[in-house]
């Protein structure tokens, strides 16, 4: 097992961990969580040896090999496959003795343990593991100096898994991983056959892949059992006792405090106050846990535009040689809630580029309202950042009229506070760079926002924030993301981008998560058995309540632009043969509005009839 026992570290001067003591079960799977600066990937290092404790102890079995990911494999010759295959170092090694052995009783040492440990089927494995992480059999034989360094990261979390140390160390694996290859990864982990410790920000990879979470907080380690969830519920009941204990022990200390004030200069009460200030010294204070800091984003809100907002017609787009996507007949409205799914490669960073305009239809027509406003974030501007420049600087560029404390407050809405304002982008955590990202993404109150992997480098809170966000916000919403968690909060529709085309995607995630994990090369719409549906959970029932109130709220949004238009139609003037081109501009506006008030009904009469399966 891993002992940490009573540790000590410090970084420049500030406590890491102040007699920091864990118990890590062999072959268990720990997720590491804590705040971010907290210290946990300086634990990691602590572990691997990288560091040198201040003082304590930490001590694993002897002989344990321990593997993570430190940095991407490099650029090469070699082929991915060669690359995964040489992670496992005994192998390698005994492979390339074996072709030079002479001794006979060295070769036979040799030959039995290499059947130890399964070497002949070493190649299988490895391509198992580079296809679940998304290459397939042609991409395996290339050499690594195709792939960008994202790729690289891939190959590099590949050979680890292929090596299968006993102490794997995981530090954000699902940040350069798609959301296929995360929940592969989610799968492969439930069956690692050695412990596993990961610091993820991933509430579904965090919920189904561990049994336990180690808290970092406060430089103390405390380890809990079960997943995510049960730990955030334990935490939150773990914090109300303290508060109310602290509540009483300062009530208690109040009244003591008020008998001494009161009494301590008469004679007849000397000896009754003199026993209070004892029973004051002896009072223990209680320390409640501090509330996790509330964490915000703060979009602008844009107007509405009549429905819809971009429509496609027979459209098709590339990069110059064949289409990726073709024959797209798609069409989004303002309260629509959109998640692409599909495989790497498929096109859902080609299609997120065609609607932002970053890309022209090359056939069909792409017809998007006159006053549409588009903010698009992809992963690779967070890198694009000017690392010399300050947050205030980059806003200072977009918005040159605005006084500074009109823009600090715009940076004080995500979270950017007057410390980080001020600061190099260059020093800036990855969630404050993706946060500054966001912000310039939405400066001009888009009324389509399209993310592309918006959560890497966010952690929990931010992530439960980014939900919150857009729920509230007004807007169209496109959304790329290998977070499930994520995913099933925001989107209410799934679109499928797979073969060259864009589909429905009819199912919920649970189900596309099920053919995925079930290895189904063709994504199928199956009819589900019927069963008898099982009681909802109280989360569940609050969410299913919470999409017919936005619903409803679509409802009521449409019917009153529909009684507008009505009003507009209705005008005598309006049927003059000079405004005949305006009329038919009106009449059409009104068709597509009944069309998206029926696609809002069709929406809340299934979320009606899900609440009410729900409820029988």
């Amino acid at each position: 097992m891993l002992k940490i026992e009573d540790i000590t570290y410090n970084v420049e001067g500030r406590p890491l961990f102040e007699g920091a003591t864990a118990t890590i079960p062999t072959g268990h799977k720990v997720g590491l969580v804590g705040r971010n600066g907290a210290g946990k990937t300086t634990l990691f290092r602590l572990i691997r040896g990288e560091l040198a404790l201040e003082g304590g102890a930490i001590t694993l079995p002897q002989r344990a090999r321990i593997g993570g990911v430190a940095q991407e494999v490099p650029s090469s010759d070699t082929s991915l496959l060669d690359t995964v295959l040489a992670a496992d170092t005994e192998r390698a090694a005994l492979m390339a003795e074996a072709d030079t052995a002479h001794d006979p009783h060295r070769i036979a040492e040799i030959q039995h343990r290499l059947a130890d440990i399964d070497a002949w089927s070493a190649e299988g494995r490895a391509s198992s593991i580079l296809k679940g992480l998304g290459f397939d059999a042609d991409e395996q034989q290339m050499p690594c100096s195709a792939f960008s360094g994202g790729w690289r990261m891939r190959v590099a979390l590949a050979g680890v898994l292929f090596a299968q140390p006993d102490y794997l160390l995981l530090d954000e694996p699902t940040n350069y991983l798609d959301l296929e290859g995360a929940l592969w990864l989610e799968s492969y982990l439930q069956k690692y056959p050695h412990t596993v410790l990961i610091i993820s920000h991933d509430r579904g990879l965090l919920n189904r892949a561990v049994q336990g979470i180690l808290h970092l907080d406060n430089r103390k380690l405390t380890y809990w059992q079960g997943g995510y969830d049960q730990f955030a519920r334990q935490m939150a009941e773990r914090r109300a006792v303290l508060q109310a204990e602290a509540k009483k022990v300062e009530a208690r200390r109040a009244h003591l405090q008020s008998f001494v004030d009161r009494f301590k200069a008469k004679a007849s009460k000397a000896v009754q106050a003199q026993s209070r200030v004892k029973m004051l010294e002896k009072l223990t204070p209680i320390t409640a846990p501090e509330e996790a800091k509330k964490v915000v984003f703060t979009f602008p809100k844009p107007e509405e535009l009549a429905p819809p907002i971009i429509n496609l017609d027979g459209a098709a787009v590339g990069y110059g040689g064949p289409p990726v996507l073709r024959r797209l007949n798609l069409r989004i409205d303002q309260d629509d809630r959109i998640a692409l799914l599909g495989k790497n490669g498929e096109g859902k960073s080609t299609l997120s580029k065609l609607l932002a305009g970053k890309l022209q239809a090359s056939e069909g027509k792409l017809n998007r309202s006159s006053k549409l406003r588009i903010g698009y974030f992809a992963q690779h501007q967070v890198d694009e950042l000017h690392l010399d420049e300050t947050p205030l600087q980059h806003i200072m560029r977009l918005r040159p009229a605005e006084g500074q404390p009109k823009l600090r407050a715009r940076l004080a809405g995500f979270g950017l506070m007057a410390d980080q304002a001020d600061t190099v982008v260059a020093r800036l955590s990855g969630g404050q760079k993706a946060r500054l990202s966001l912000l310039l993404a939405t400066i001009d109150a888009p009324h389509l926002l399209i993310l592309d992997e918006p959560t890497n480098h966010l952690d929990i809170e931010s992530r439960e924030a980014l939900v919150e966000a857009l729920t509230e916000y007004p807007g169209a919403v496109i959304l790329v993301s290998h977070d499930m968690h994520l995913l099933g909060l925001v989107a209410d529709r799934l679109w499928l981008v797979k073969g060259g085309a864009v589909t429905p995607y009819t199912e919920d995630l649970e189900a596309y998560r099920r053919q995925l994990l079930a290895g189904e090369d063709e994504v199928k719409i199956a009819a589900k058995p019927i069963e008898k549906p099982k009681k909802a959970s109280r989360d569940e029932m609050l969410a299913l309540k919470a999409e017919i109130r936005k619903c409803e709220e679509r409802l009521d949004k449409l019917n009153g632009m529909r009684d507008k238009l009505a009003a507009k139609l209705a005008d005598p003037d309006l049927y003059e043969d000079a405004r005949k081109g305006e009329l038919e501009t009106w009449n059409r506006k009104y068709a597509e509005l009944m069309e998206a008030l029926d696609k809002a009904e069709a929406l809340w009469m299934a979320a009606q009839e899900r609440l009410e399966l729900a409820t029988a």
